[in-house]
């Protein structure tokens, strides 16, 4: 039977003149995001005189002849990947009845403007992309659930861009998980970052964490390896990547001090996940952090305020620790690891042993709650 889901991690790819066209050539010159040409004859990003996106072009691999194959070029890329129209088509064939959205040339988690010097440009280009956002894509269909990115050069400047973004419109908040791994800022887990917290609380919106973000957390490629091999690596590495991320929430007390903030791991898969919270109870217990004043467990804080986010994982045997009310679902469209064309038969597979109402939670229930749908 088909199944009808929201997919909580979709990307869309930004078109080439989103910020040159927003953004004033006369002040910013060629600081302002754009593709050029590179050495060997193809065109990547760059933004402030740093080339972003890994130097490509886009990441559509689910859309390409071969997964593993990238555009050269703007003028390779698929239409799903940057017109709405042809991304609705492309839902409409996975049973994808609704797609939160995230960045591609701004980042998975819009992390990579963190690395521009001057906060004006950084505010600038962030702005840029978030009124594109709602304009071009949740404009065009109530289908597309739009989240704002958000500078991080000051707290202040977060806050002020979450306010202005969610009034406008968006639905989430995407934040690089570990700020300060990308600029010089305070440790994560500092009460300075409380203001952010509460503002997510105060608005409703939940604080979505995108694996892959924190280049930190992932090992050096072997430069012998194919690129099919090294992109194989990659692709492993950044889900559980998020292993740190999910432990420093949990113990810093961030979410003990914000009850009502709900995060969102995206692209985190499952199964480490009951590893890593069976681990951090015992760990919790062991060190006596009830004497610390942890009124809750670590497993506890995460079903109360945390997400994981699947897309080709088995339910079953993880659903009775993380809990089905946790777990949401996604399509990961356009990326190469998306289950796209395939999706409904990696439904069926993924969620067999679950019940209906169990099914359906993790597919629609979770998510619509969350996003408002």
């Amino acid at each position: 039977m088909r199944e009808e889901f929201i997919s909580v991690d979709d990307h869309i790819l930004e078109p080439p003149d989103l910020w040159t066209s927003r953004l004033s050539k006369d002040k910013w010159g060629d600081r302002i995001p754009h593709l050029a040409m590179n050495g060997s004859g193809t065109e990547h990003w760059i933004v402030d005189g740093q080339v972003i996106l890994g130097g490509k072009v886009a990441q559509v691999g689910a859309l390409m002849p071969d997964r593993n194959q990238a555009p050269g070029a703007w003028s390779e890329v698929p239409e799903e990947a940057y017109k709405p129209d042809r991304r609705l088509i492309a839902m409409d064939a996975a049973g994808e009845a609704y797609a939160v959205l995230y960045p591609t040339v701004a980042g998975m988690a819009g992390e990579a403007f963190a690395g521009i010097e001057d906060p004006e440009l950084e505010i600038a280009c962030v702005r840029a992309y978030n009124d594109w956002l709602l304009e071009a894509w949740a404009g065009a269909s109530d289908r597309f659930i739009p989240q704002c990115i958000v500078p991080i050069s000051s707290v202040e400047a977060t806050v002020a861009e979450i306010r202005r973004a969610v009034g406008n419109g968006h639905k989430g908040v995407i934040f690089p998980a570990l700020p300060m791994d990308l600029r010089d800022t305070p440790h994560v887990a500092e009460a300075d970052y409380d203001p952010i917290w509460a503002a997510c609380e105060e608005l409703g919106v939940p604080l979505c964490l995108h694996a892959g973000s924190s280049p930190t957390l992932e090992y050096e490629r072997y430069t012998d390896l194919s690129p099919k091999l090294a992109a194989a690596i990659t692709d492993v590495a950044k889900p559980v990547s998020s292993v740190y991320v999910l432990g420093l929430y949990l113990f810093s007390r961030i979410l003990m001090r914000h009850p009502k903030l709900k995060v969102v791991l995206a692209e985190s898969a499952l199964s480490w996940g009951l590893l890593y919270l069976e681990w951090a109870d015992h760990q919790a217990d062991h060190d006596g952090l009830a004497n610390e004043g942890y009124e809750l467990t670590p497993s506890q804080l995460f079903h109360r305020q945390c997400y994981m986010t699947a897309w080709y994982d088995e339910v079953a045997p993880f659903a009775p620790f993380l809990h089905t009310e946790n777990i949401m679902w996604s399509s990961n469209l356009p990326l190469a690891t998306s289950s796209w064309p395939g999706t409904q038969n990696t439904i069926e597979h993924c969620l067999k042993g679950l019940n209906d109402n169990e099914s359906r939670q993790i597919l629609w229930g979770n998510a619509a709650s969350l996003y408002h749908v």
